[in-house]
């Protein structure tokens, strides 16, 4: 007997084959996939020409990489404002800005690889570093988010 709490109405694809109803999830997920993987090249892009520019020596502070995430970060906050309550109904801008280009941009993978490196020299440098990206990187989310929000508002309001 099925769960009436997981259960759902029938639709028209549950009459065909396994194998089709797999090919058109695969057709649907691959336009996503697709938007993620060129917003990451770009990220990706974007951030390592940051760091090639800016490099630290072991020890020291890691600022491209540090500003690379609060920056990111920021712009993570503003997106996802927009996305909300300007650019709603687009499926594929979230997947290649959010997931991708800034995904692809933040480096928290080299943030801890940067902290544990500065702080077997530098101590305090790497702790600083750690929270010092952590608090920031947060707070950036929340600032982009809030003065973006607020920025909609206030246009809505003089306009109308």
């Amino acid at each position: 007997m099925p769960d009436p709490m997981h259960s759902r109405p029938a639709t028209a694809s549950d009459d065909l084959p396994l194998r089709t109803r797999r090919l058109q999830q695969w057709r649907g997920a691959l336009p996503v996939l697709a938007a993620v993987s060129a917003g990451g090249v770009l990220g990706s892009l974007v951030r390592s020409g940051v760091s090639v520019a800016f490099p630290h020596r072991s020890g020291e502070f890691a600022w491209a990489t540090f500003a690379i995430n609060v920056s990111g970060c920021l712009l993570i906050g503003v997106l996802m404002v927009l996305l909300e309550q300007v650019w709603t109904g687009r499926r594929l801008l979230r997947p290649f800005l959010g997931i991708g280009v800034l995904g692809g941009f933040t480096t928290f993978s080299t943030y801890i690889l940067d902290a544990i490196r500065t702080s077997a020299e530098a101590p305090r440098t790497g702790l600083a570093y750690l929270a010092g990206t952590l608090l920031l990187a947060l707070s950036a989310v929340w600032i982009g988010a809030t003065l973006t929000h607020k920025t909609i508002a206030r246009r809505r309001q003089e306009s109308s």
